[in-house]
């Protein structure tokens, strides 16, 4: 298993679980700086490209960032289509290079034919150790961190449907589903790494 995509709930730590297989395995690994990759393509503002990421639709603001920046409506319509289509452009031709590890992006769905593919869901089943990683990653204060985390996730799973028609979090979905409030991250690295070592044999 050459490619790992790594979907997760907000606030579960499957970017810290994801951080430490990559170096565990010696192998890259691609969240938020895959945007930046695919936003070259189009020479597109990295403030809107945070602003789009794992979102449907287009906020206020960031509609008035882009045609601040230039950009016309059928521009602000299509900017969402193009900058998923280069994202996907962006992780076939990472997966053409080596192996890779992918967090969220519906990398799962995108790269569902490849062959040597392990579609990992990681969640945790604490909802106040989900708060206290919000908390200190980051500094949302304990009053707004649930409401976040309902958002986020909300954003999340609409983002999914809207680019792939499936349900996002549903276990069919992936190969594997873990908890990191009963396995904390090195026991998801373990599970995922000797999987993989066992593929390999």
């Amino acid at each position: 298993m050459k490619t790992i995509t790594i979907s997760r709930q907000y606030g579960s730590g499957g970017r810290q679980v994801a951080a430490m297989l990559s170096e565990k395995l010696g192998i890259p690994y691609y969240d938020s700086n895959l945007l930046l990759i695919a936003g070259e393509k189009y020479g597109i503002n990295p403030g809107l490209l945070k602003e789009y990421d794992e979102r449907k639709n287009s906020s206020f603001l960031y509609g008035i960032a882009m045609l601040a920046d230039g950009y016309t409506n059928q521009d602000r319509i299509m900017l969402p289509y193009k900058l998923y289509q280069a994202q996907m452009d962006a992780m076939k031709r990472l997966v053409e290079e080596g192996p890779c590890i992918f967090v969220g992006r519906c990398a799962d769905q995108i790269l569902k034919d490849e062959c040597d593919l392990l579609r990992v869901f990681i969640y945790a089943s604490s909802m106040e150790e989900r708060i206290s990683r919000i908390m200190k990653v980051d500094q949302v204060s304990q009053r707004e961190a649930p409401a976040r985390i309902s958002q986020r996730d909300r954003e999340r799973k609409d983002y999914y449907y809207f680019h792939t028609g499936q349900e996002w979090g549903k276990k069919e979905n992936y190969d594997l589903c873990l908890n990191t409030s009963t396995l904390g991250y090195e026991g998801c690295v373990d599970i995922i790494y000797q999987m993989i070592k066992s593929a390999q044999h």
